[in-house]
């Protein structure tokens, strides 16, 4: 099988890196891809993700089997229909279907009419109407905006002047462009998040192993949100009894709410989950594809064979089974200093060799660009995703950061505590 990949991220080098170990493979085409999938894929820099006649000539030019689109923004744009309407097998939703990401207010009606447990929300297009919300109602918030942001139009505020700051920086001050046409007001959930992922192909559903992302920029969870900072899997707070009401109170009637409604859902289905001390799951959000960094600890730990879910899904022939998954993986992202706002570019990066050699770990890279001399320099917020697997949470842990202890550029900036509330959890239970 030829597999072609777009996108450029972290999220894309991991799909690339479990993709190209298939034994069903012969080979992989990235496009546009980024500097550090050399070893994995045949790179196409000039064909954008959302290139629709650029993919259509790679898959033409290479005779590719299976598109796997890894971005939102082409998915709700309608680029895996345009691919099927020309004959491929794409992995990734429709437009219609993909709304679930594309517009919060979109997937937050949905929920209700299929009773899908989530926060208590309101929509507003109007910022004053939106400022007297807030002080009205007092206390603990999230503010959000409504389209894509990349993972960051998010802000969890602890009162009032949070969220009208929040509200001005996306309405007045369009940070966020027109994602930020219409926002979201929404209770703020206690609990802890987890992410959970469903293969589909409309019908039938294979589950990964859940995951939980650290969103916020410093330890603690505090700071501004991010598009993850790291993450690890499998998360305990999804205990069997929690997968089994996501099963049924999430996953399935979204999956039927989505038939009938015209928009049958194929690809990955990703639920961004609150879980209360009681074990009750609420829906803080929906991705139409695999999330970054959780790809990365989630492929990594993954013992079998990723291409014939991907391929199952895109050609509506999924398997159900088990994904096997025995042992754990940490990542642990290594950021420029400034993100999520501006940072810096061109710094060099050192001890990329040494921490790849160490055992059970992978650096996959999300924003870097080679040098003429075979070096690397940072060219992005999220700059590398050091990756570790090991038997258990605990040592996954203690490889991923002692391989980013290898690794260091001008103003790095990570966080320490990735993983914690799973030690935590685990001195707890024992």
């Amino acid at each position: 099988m030829r597999v072609l990949v777009s996108g450029s991220g972290g999220r894309e080098h991991a799909l690339v890196w479990k993709i190209a170990r298939s034994p069903r493979v012969e080979a992989v085409w990235a496009a546009p891809g980024n500097d550090g999938m050399a070893g994995d894929a045949v790179r196409v820099p000039d064909v954008a993700a959302g290139d629709t006649e650029g993919l259509l000539r790679i898959a033409r030019d290479e005779g590719i089997d299976l598109v796997v689109v890894g971005p939102e923004d082409p998915l709700v744009d309608g680029i895996a229909d345009r691919l099927r309407d020309a004959g491929l097998a794409v992995f990734g939703p429709s437009a219609a279907a993909a709304q679930l990401e594309g517009s919060k207010t979109f997937a937050r009606e949905f929920m209700a009419r299929h009773g899908v447990p989530q926060p208590a929300f309101e929509t507003f297009t109007d910022l004053d109407a939106a400022l007297a919300q807030v002080r009205r109602a007092g206390g603990p918030c999230v503010v959000k905006a409504d389209g894509l942001a990349a993972g960051k139009g998010v802000a969890v505020c602890d009162g009032p002047a949070e969220a009208e700051r929040a509200l001005r920086e996306i309405m007045a001050d369009r940070r966020f462009g027109s994602a930020g046409d219409r926002v979201l007001i929404e209770e703020r959930l206690v609990g802890e998040e987890a992410s959970y992922y469903a293969i589909s192909d409309g019908e039938r559903v294979v589950t990964l192993a859940p995951a939980q992302d650290h969103k916020r920029a410093l330890d603690g969870d505090r700071g501004e949100n991010t598009g993850g900072m790291g993450a690890y899997a499998p998360a305990p707070v999804v205990s069997e009894a929690v997968e089994k009401r996501v099963l049924e109170e999430v996953v399935h009637p979204t999956l039927r709410g989505m038939r009938s409604e015209g928009a049958t859902y194929t690809g990955v289905l990703y639920v961004g989950l609150m879980v209360d001390a009681e074990g009750v799951p609420r829906v803080v959000e929906f991705n139409v594809r695999f999330g970054d960094p959780e790809t990365q600890p989630l492929l990594v730990q993954m013992s079998g064979d990723l291409v014939p879910l991907l391929h199952g899904a895109a050609t509506g022939a999924l398997e159900p089974q088990t994904v096997a998954a025995e042992d754990a993986a940490v990542c642990v992202v290594l950021a420029s200093g400034g993100y999520p706002r501006s940072y810096e570019k061109g710094k060099p990066i050192h001890g990329l060799e040494q921490a790849s050699a160490r055992e059970g770990v992978v650096v996959f890279h999300a924003g870097t660009r080679a040098t003429p001399d075979g070096g690397y320099v940072t060219d992005g917020g999220r700059v590398l995703g050091v990756t570790a697997r090991g038997p258990d949470v605990a040592s996954a842990r203690a490889r991923a950061y002692a391989a980013a202890d290898c690794i260091d550029f001008a103003g790095l900036h990570r966080r320490e505590d990735i993983a914690a509330r799973a030690l935590d959890r685990a001195g707890r239970d024992g």
